[in-house]
């Protein structure tokens, strides 16, 4: 069975920096697109950052330039470096392997459990 495990989260101030990880067991990542969600306080879950094998990354506007998603499929996980971190960050955060079909449809799609990432002074 696929199972995704995320750990690194915290307690930060505000301007601080976390470094979130992923590991993958079950299943080879390099198969996978990878990515990184979140859940806000009364928020529905978003997208904060994905990468494909391949290396293409996508970012939300709302990190640009403030996140990096990597992935090391050696090691099977997924990084989240986290910097200039602001309390608006405060949020569960999950992992997620997606692979699609021929015709670009989902045919797989597996999550974490999430870690907690809480920004306050």
């Amino acid at each position: 069975q696929v199972q995704l495990v995320e750990s690194g989260g915290g307690l930060v101030e505000p301007g601080g920096s976390l470094r979130l990880s992923c590991a993958a067991s079950g299943t080879f990542i390099s198969t996978y697109v990878m990515g990184w969600h979140r859940q806000r306080p009364g928020k529905q879950r978003e997208l904060v950052a994905s990468i494909t094998n391949g290396g293409n990354t996508v970012y939300a506007s709302s990190v640009k330039g403030r996140f990096t998603i990597s992935r090391d499929n050696a090691k099977n996980t997924v990084n989240l470096q986290m910097n200039s971190l602001k309390p608006e960050d405060t949020a569960v955060y999950y992992c997620n392997a997606e692979r699609f079909g021929r015709f670009g449809t989902p045919a797989e799609n597996y999550w974490g459990q999430g870690t907690q990432v809480t920004v306050s002074s």
